[in-house]
């Protein structure tokens, strides 16, 4: 083991700048550094990879969803299942996963097409999150994993008291803003392409006619949400007045 990383690191190879990041990152060193590179790999970048990492990304989805789902079962023994369930969907969704991708730096590691501005606003950060916890669990096993999910991730990045009293619903938000203010809303599909084998739909906000804003996503709802989002902030509407 100690072999194969000095091996690495005695390589002046993108190699071994990966390795370093990933040991502060992970706080342990990895044993098989091309999990790792197949994590940060997007779809989007064809000539530098095989593959992608859509299979470490569902792979680590269903991970993250089982170890928030047991930490909120021990954390909260005397509440429902529809309250933990709640919960469990505000940490684990895209908005919030691709948050704490940007506040770990990972968008300074993911590999992706930067000439496509739409990518930077989307969740590919926060899929990326989730393919390295994929690479983490093949590498290391589900202790560790564990271990990363609740310390690096969970009790690192996310205020439990401040997502139990916050509407992440950003489109219900909006709707509920107009609604009150007699503003005639509307969601609208402005692009939709094809990114190898899956499709990016693009959804603006009109308000009156006018677009106010618009957001990406590998689907309408993912997309509507992220505009949604973008919405709020542009007219500068608070979460609590929903």
């Amino acid at each position: 083991m100690r072999r194969f990383i000095n091996r690495i690191l005695n390589k002046n190879s993108p190699d071994k700048q990966l390795l370093l990041q990933l040991e502060h990152l992970l706080g342990f060193t990895p044993k098989h550094i091309a999990y790792y590179q197949l994590a940060f790999m997007h779809r989007s970048k064809p000539e530098e990879a095989t593959d992608s990492n859509e299979r470490l990304e569902f792979l680590g989805d269903a991970i993250l969803g089982a170890i928030v789902a047991e930490y909120l079962f021990k954390k909260y023994p005397y509440q429902p299942e529809g309250y933990l369930t709640e919960l469990r969907s505000k940490i684990v969704r895209r908005e919030t996963m691709n948050n704490v991708a940007l506040r770990m730096g990972l968008n300074k590691m993911v590999q992706y097409n930067q000439n496509d501005r739409g990518l930077s606003r989307s969740h590919i950060f926060g899929n990326a999150l989730e393919a390295l916890i994929g690479a983490v669990y093949l590498d290391q096993g589900f202790i560790k994993t564990r271990k990363f999910i609740l310390n690096q991730i969970v009790r690192a990045y996310i205020d439990l008291d401040m997502m139990e009293s916050t509407d992440t619903n950003y489109k219900n938000q909006l709707l509920s803003w107009a609604q009150r203010n007699n503003h005639m809303l509307t969601f609208d599909t402005i692009d939709e392409k094809t990114e190898g084998t899956r499709k990016l739909f693009t959804v603006g906000i009109m308000i009156d006619g006018e677009l106010v804003a618009e957001g990406s996503g590998y689907n309408k709802k993912e997309a509507g949400q992220v505009a949604a989002q973008k919405g709020l902030e542009k007219l500068n509407i608070n979460g609590s007045v929903a």
